[in-house]
């Protein structure tokens, strides 16, 4: 769906039978012990953090940035008060029947949605492929 690599922060995560794309042979997987790791070392420079937490703009409304990172809490606590705060955006995802989603579910769905918006934009002539800026500057 468009990632480039996959940070995991406090070692909650294992590999699982149930990804079947096997990601972390896919994508870097740098995994850090707390969040300032992440913030004081991990985080590329110029990046914008987005939270995806309840209280935030609906997905549907939400303008990606082009060189987001997306922040995704557990399932038990959610995004931490202070993590939300250092973010430069927050998105929610509605739900029918459920305050919250598995954070793997809540992952592809924003970014299926960052993917389909992106698309729209390309196709529209609004956004160019990286490709395409690189060959402009070196002609």
């Amino acid at each position: 769906l468009g990632a480039s690599v996959l940070y995991t922060i406090g070692g909650r995560y294992k590999a699982s039978a149930t990804d079947t794309l096997d990601v972390p042979t896919r994508l870097p997987l740098i995994q850090l012990e707390n969040w300032n790791g992440f913030a004081e070392w991990a985080s590329p420079k110029g990046a914008v953090w987005v939270a995806v937490e309840m209280g935030g703009t609906p997905l549907a409304e939400f303008e990606h940035p082009r060189n987001a990172i997306y922040i995704l809490g557990n399932e038990d606590n959610g995004v931490p008060k202070s993590v939300v705060r250092a973010c430069r955006d927050v998105v929610s995802l509605e739900s029918e029947r459920y305050g919250s989603y598995n954070v793997a579910v809540a992952g592809s769905l924003v970014l299926y949605d960052r993917m389909t918006k992106l698309k729209k934009k390309r196709d529209k002539g609004n956004l160019s492929e990286p490709s395409d800026r690189h060959r402009e500057k070196s002609q």
